[in-house]
């Protein structure tokens, strides 16, 4: 893990269908997307100056995401810099191989990582992702089906979801 005590950091906000998404690099690289109102989303000091979205990495991440929201984009590929525990991490690299408009249970996700009574690790693991929607933590559900918790929140979850397998969901106000 490398250290960013003394890394270059920046932000950038972005517009997206899921509202305003706050997406920071560091040393050039991106290393997170934050909602609004999302659990575990570091404190705005942490994200360092803000800039334009025209400022490097943020074009490219700007324009994959908007792909993706037009349902023309159904992988990222984007360098990450990701913060976090080995745990973690390990976690982070399977929930990129989910695929597109599929679910995984928690359950299942610890057997990929081969600690099969690590679900509830594997839970919090998954909650602190710091690169949500590149890093598809939202494509992860209980075991029964049911929707669980998002850092996002499931109103968002359930949109995404729906979003990735074509079903219109409407948004109560």
């Amino acid at each position: 893990m490398r250290s960013t005590t003394n890394s270059a950091r920046t932000h950038t906000v972005v517009d997206s269908p899921y509202g305003p998404l706050t997406l920071v690099a560091t040393d050039g690289v991106l290393s997170g997307l934050y909602m609004t109102g999302q659990r575990h989303r570091p404190a705005e000091e942490c994200f360092g100056e803000r800039v334009a979205v025209t400022e490097e990495p943020f074009p490219e991440v700007a324009r994959q995401l908007s792909a993706y929201f037009a349902g023309e984009l159904t992988a990222f590929d984007l360098p990450l810099h990701l913060e976090g525990t080995e745990f973690q991490r390990s976690v982070w690299d399977q929930l990129v191989r989910i695929p597109y408009g599929e679910t995984w249970s928690y359950g299942e996700l610890a057997g990929r990582l081969g600690k099969p009574n690590a679900s509830r690790a594997v839970g919090l693991a998954n909650g602190k992702n710091p690169v949500g929607i590149i890093v598809p933590c939202h494509r992860v559900i209980g075991a029964s089906g049911g929707m669980t918790g998002y850092g996002g929140g499931l109103d968002r979850k359930v949109r995404l979801l729906a979003f990735e397998s074509g079903v219109q969901v409407r948004v109560l106000s």
